[in-house]
């Protein structure tokens, strides 16, 4: 009996030691579990955590979409409105006379028109024709302060000028200027201005069409002019024209006489481009070719034999221009089309640097936006039915 009770020990040994390990192993899965199933809930959460992240993120994204879309002008905007605007520039934009010297009676008012301050300097802003042939330049503040201007610029080629006043800082508030190269037809535009002497009003448009050309002196054109819809009346003339950014993004100018809503500005970008020019040296130096041109049409290029409408015909170059050291062929044949008298046969201009060129404004705008005198430029054009590239280096155009 003794040594049966020994073996039986043994195994109840054995068997303790079994179920110890069992319920360990079983504690260690179990906790194993738990560990597994927590860290799979903290994903979770992070996950649920990150998602709500995300959609707060693409919810402030689309918050600030719908805001730079309203600051564009392309809906109504809640923040910037137009009596916001004219309240930020009314201070900026002056009155503008000028004045002639009489044989009797001295000097004498002969016209009128507006302008807005550019920098602290005195500096103001207007249109050529409002002060061309004054003796004397006379400005009054929205306070009603009148100061003495001196011409500093004119440009007749883009109806601008500079002129300016030694008044105190406290007078003077520079509008800050736009990009037009940005203005999209249908944009809401402001044009702020003193129509028939009265002071400081605002007419509400919009950009009715971009890239209108104007007639300018020598048969040349103003070109890249803002066609809009907001009233422009006489006295208008060198006011801003506002975006709803409260910048100025062009210089009013002209109305078509007699239209109802058909005004035109000169665009911010050349204003940018000619201004500093204006100030340090009194005028701006433009790029000239020296041509005169036809744009084709069905009639002009049936006449010639052409197959294409596309470009445009160099009627006549000038003696000693850039056109004629570069060799472009002027018109040989006078004819008659459509009433008009010219000579074909010349060189047809069709690029410029590899830029179409589909009328005369287009090569206009690319050489007045992109290039200076001494730049070289490459035309592409048709000569005898052969296309070839002609270098040329351009001018400065001759003054009116």
């Amino acid at each position: 009996m003794a040594g049966e009770s020994q073996p039986r020990s043994r195994w109840l040994y054995v068997s303790i030691v079994l179920i110890v390990i069992l319920i360990t192993q079983t504690g260690v899965f179990l906790y194993a579990l738990i560990d597994f199933q927590r860290e799979i809930e903290e994903l979770q959460t992070e996950q649920e955590s990150d998602f709500a992240s995300l959609t707060r993120s693409i919810d402030r994204l689309r918050s600030d979409l719908d805001q730079l879309q309203q600051l564009n002008g392309l809906v109504p905007s809640s923040g910037v409105t137009p009596v916001l605007i004219y309240d930020l520039s009314k201070d900026s934009v002056v009155l503008i006379t000028a004045k002639q010297q009489q044989t009797f009676g001295g000097l004498v008012p002969v016209s009128s028109g507006s302008g807005f301050v550019y920098d602290q300097e005195g500096h103001i802003v207007t249109n050529n024709h409002v002060v061309e042939d004054a003796d004397a330049i006379e400005v009054t503040f929205p306070d009603g302060t009148i100061a003495q201007a001196v011409l500093v610029g004119t440009d007749p080629y883009s109806d601008l000028a500079v002129i300016r006043v030694d008044s105190p800082s406290e007078l003077l508030y520079p509008l800050p200027l736009g990009r037009s190269s940005d203005l999209l037809v249908g944009e809401s535009v402001m044009a702020i201005g003193n129509p028939f002497g009265l002071s400081n009003s605002m007419s509400l448009g919009i950009v009715s069409q971009l890239g209108r050309d104007l007639d300018a002196p020598g048969n040349y054109k103003i070109v890249d002019v803002i066609q809009v819809d907001a009233a422009i009346n006489p006295g208008n003339s060198g006011g801003p024209l506002m975006n709803m950014h409260g910048e100025v993004v062009g210089v009013n100018t002209a109305i078509i006489q007699g239209s109802v809503g058909v005004g035109f500005a000169i665009p911010s970008d050349t204003v940018s481009r000619e201004v500093t020019q204006l100030i340090q040296t009194g005028r701006y130096l433009h790029p000239w070719i020296g041509i005169s041109s036809v744009d084709l049409d069905p009639d002009i290029a049936g006449a010639m034999g052409l197959s294409f409408t596309k470009g445009t015909l160099v009627v006549d170059v000038v003696a000693g221009s850039p056109a004629e050291v570069a060799g472009i062929k002027a018109g040989t044949r006078p004819v008659t089309i459509s009433g008009r008298t010219f000579r074909i046969g010349g060189d047809i201009i069709v690029g410029v640097d590899g830029i179409t060129v589909r009328k005369l404004t287009d090569m206009i705008v690319y050489i007045e936006r992109t290039k200076k005198p001494g730049d070289t430029v490459t035309f592409t054009i048709i000569r005898a039915s052969e296309p070839l590239n002609v270098d040329l280096t351009l001018g400065v155009r001759p003054q009116p």
